[in-house]
């Protein structure tokens, strides 16, 4: 019993690296899958209210995944000081086989206790009226000049939902995320920049590198300047993410290659591809979908943003504005599934080309930590060798996998290792001659083995063998491992004690 005990431990450990690995995401998705999008590892699950002061609390720094059904309503909790600024961001994700409609979108928004809208934001589908992740943030800034959302203490977070009645109506998950922005020591300046660079770079220098976009935010891959080809499968969204620091600017176009399949009964495609730019908060830089497909090479660019600076925040205009800290940028590209109708669901090749102009400067004077409102040199690191955030916080399943499968491979190895030494001990305390009896025990005088009479256990009555082991313990007649042809079934395996 005990050796079948430890062969199963055994196999469970073998079956669990076996299920980790048959359960990891991949690039290649079956078209029947809910979502490809991969929620980040540390996401918490909750519940929001439909009632304010139930809903649950939020903490800085952290992220949740909930969901939200058509004119859906769900309330949370966050609790503020006064001296910290407050980003939450919604990104929702529906799921692949189900409708949007240009109108459908997400609002989120945060309230203080007198009900008063201290900011908010939404994403809407637009014109590019297929299902992909669409993110939107909301804001609790520090303003000295503000009367109105400043003071310490419990402010309420709302996502809503509303669209299209003729819009799919299963609920939408939805990933929440609470990041906290240190106050500045003094004041700085209120007025953004009217002056800086709009006109498009040449582009970027050096041979084209291939680099496979994520699934996500959180496992978005790193990008510095230079020219990325990927491929794209219809209906699917990529994601990649470039470190900006104070002073630099981002300019970024993609290139939709030609179809193989394109032919002249072939239809074309408006709004094929969507590329949006959103930063470190998740907020919505700047998005376009003016591509209109014909099978043919396209290309698409970003409208031009300022450099990032602090004082950005303070225009009126939501793309500069949102170009108000360092730190990760991201850029997510998606392509329409009916361009999978049209001209098949084999992936096309998209070319991203970035360019970052412009030297660092220096930070503005936080009163804290920066935390991800920052490029360290780390960051650099991962975007020049192309890392993911799940790369970076150890979140990687296949790096999971590989923990379990050494974790495995060392446990079975220490096993053998103790079972062959056991083994040997066992063998070399065995008689040399098998028919030759039983030893005597030390100071005991003569072992009896009688032929029956074995007790519950397989333990013989009476005489036993060196090392302590009752006639039994390796099967009938005392076999021990090491012993010569003939040995009773039993004898091999591990050791008792696994």
């Amino acid at each position: 019993m005990k050796r079948q005990r430890g062969r199963g431990r055994v196999t469970l450990a073998a079956m669990a690296a076996m299920c980790v690995v048959a359960g990891l995401p991949t690039q290649a998705h079956a078209a029947g899958e809910p979502n490809p999008y991969v929620f980040d590892s540390q996401a918490k699950t909750v519940q929001g209210s439909a009632v304010n002061s139930d809903g649950p609390a939020l903490t800085a720094g952290s992220v949740y995944k909930d969901t939200i059904k058509p004119g859906g309503k769900r309330y949370y909790r966050v609790d503020l000081d006064a001296r910290t600024n407050a980003y939450i961001s919604a990104v929702a994700v529906p799921k692949l086989q189900t409708k949007v409609a240009s109108l459908d979108k997400l609002s989120v928004s945060i309230e203080d206790r007198s009900g008063t809208k201290c900011g908010s934001g939404d994403a809407q589908f637009g014109s590019a009226a297929y299902v992909r992740p669409v993110a939107a943030y909301a804001d609790r800034m520090i303003d000295k000049d503000s009367s109105s959302c400043q003071e310490a203490g419990a402010y309420y977070v709302l996502i809503e939902r509303d669209g299209d009645a003729a819009s799919s109506p299963e609920p939408w998950d939805v990933e929440i995320r609470f990041a906290a922005e240190p106050g500045l020591k003094a004041a700085g300046p209120t007025a953004a920049p009217e002056n800086w660079p709009s006109a498009s770079p040449p582009p970027p220098a050096g041979s084209p590198q291939k680099r496979a976009g994520g699934t996500s935010f959180s496992d978005a891959t790193g990008l510095t300047e230079g020219e990325w080809q990927d491929e794209i499968l219809p209906g699917r969204t990529r994601f990649y993410r470039v470190p900006l620091d104070w002073g630099q600017q981002i300019f970024a176009s993609a290139d939709l290659g030609t179809s193989p399949t394109a032919s002249d009964t072939t239809q074309s495609v408006s709004s094929a591809l969507s590329v949006s730019l959103h930063n470190p908060a998740r907020g919505l830089v700047d998005e376009t979908a003016s591509v209109y497909y014909d099978g043919k090479q396209k290309s698409v660019a970003l409208d031009p943003v300022p450099p990032v600076a602090y004082e950005n925040r303070f225009d009126s205009t939501e793309s500069t504005s949102a170009m108000r800290f360092a730190g990760w940028y991201y850029i997510a590209v998606t392509l329409s599934p009916e361009v999978g109708a049209e001209y098949g669901s084999g992936a096309l090749s998209l070319t991203l080309r970035v360019n970052v102009k412009g030297k660092p400067k220096a930070a503005p004077a936080y009163d804290g930590a920066a935390g991800d409102f920052q490029v360290t040199e780390d960051d650099q690191a991962a975007a020049d060798s192309g890392k993911s955030g799940s790369d970076e916080d150890g979140s990687d399943p296949l790096q999971l996998v590989a923990a379990v499968l050494i974790g495995t491979g060392t446990v079975l190895l220490l096993g053998l290792g103790v079972w062959l030494l056991l083994k040997r001990r066992r063998a070399s305390a065995a008689p040399a001659d098998p028919g030759a009896g039983t030893p005597a025990v030390p100071g005991q005088g003569p072992a009896t083995l009688p032929d029956q009479g074995h007790v519950p256990g397989g333990h013989a009555h009476g005489g036993q063998v060196p090392g302590g082991h009752a006639q039994g313990d390796y099967g009938q007649g005392g076999q021990v491992p090491g012993q010569a042809p003939g040995a009773q079934q039993g004898q091999f395996g591990p050791p008792p004690s696994w």
